[in-house]
């Protein structure tokens, strides 16, 4: 083999980790064209596929899940506009609405959207704020920021993060007011006896891929027994 072409293979070779880097490290963007997503695909391995196609989803599923909230318990914000900027917010690459619980833990903001007394009187909001901050708390995505693979998921931040969504999906049928009434409505029956079940299978949409990335990084997922006295664990630790 003659020396240039072997100086040519030579300086491909180097470069094929090159590629995969700058690749990979478009991890889990949310937009994108479709041609990048594509060359994304064909660098990115399968555990980090997986694992970007699952923060999309939860993305969609909680904000339906939140319009969903907002239609049910209008009493915590009334102004359809308004309940549209606080979603907006909650999703947003840093915080635009409130600046008080934008910036507490997920297992704060979580707790304070079940307890009695709140300076923050919209429990959708809060609810949905905890989630969301959960889920990036436990994936490690900051101000949409990117990961290179899946390894750097750690397996005990999603097992904590399986048991706080765990919690919060018993909180939901469980947790009253001073009333005795729900705090959250959900699937309970509307006029003619119609009960909306779409709650339940979102969450069980979201805990079955929490679930899916536990068993890919080698682990097992929890069975739970709550009770009232039980709290919210901090995610990161």
């Amino acid at each position: 083999m003659s020396r240039p072409v072997v100086g040519v293979l030579f300086k491909t070779v180097a470069l094929i980790p090159m590629f995969f880097v700058l690749f990979g490290l478009a991890g889990c963007g949310f937009s994108g064209s479709s041609a990048s997503d594509g060359v994304r695909e064909f660098f990115t391995p399968t555990d980090v596929s997986i694992i970007c196609h699952h923060m999309q989803q939860y993305r969609s599923a909680l904000r339906d899940f939140t319009v969903r909230l907002y239609a049910k318990n209008p009493k915590y914000e009334k102004d359809p506009a308004q309940q549209g900027r606080k979603i907006d917010s909650i999703f947003a690459p840093l915080p635009t609405g409130e600046q008080v619980y934008a910036y507490k833990p997920s297992q704060d903001i979580l707790s304070a959207a079940f307890q009695g007394d709140v300076s923050e009187p919209d429990r959708v909001y809060l609810l949905s704020l905890g989630l969301w901050k959960s889920i990036q708390e436990a994936y490690n995505i900051k101000d949409g920021d990117l990961f290179l693979t899946g390894l750097q998921v750690s397996l005990e931040r999603l097992q904590r993060l399986h048991y706080n969504v765990s919690q919060v999906n018993w909180r939901l049928k469980t947790y009253k007011d001073k009333n005795g009434k729900l705090l959250f409505i959900t699937n309970q029956a509307g006029e003619g006896g119609y009960i909306n079940m779409g709650y339940e299978v979102i969450m069980t949409q979201i805990l079955t891929r929490i679930e899916d990335d536990i068993i890919m990084r080698g682990g097992l997922p929890g069975q739970y027994m709550f009770k009232m006295s039980t709290l919210f664990i901090g995610i990161i630790i």
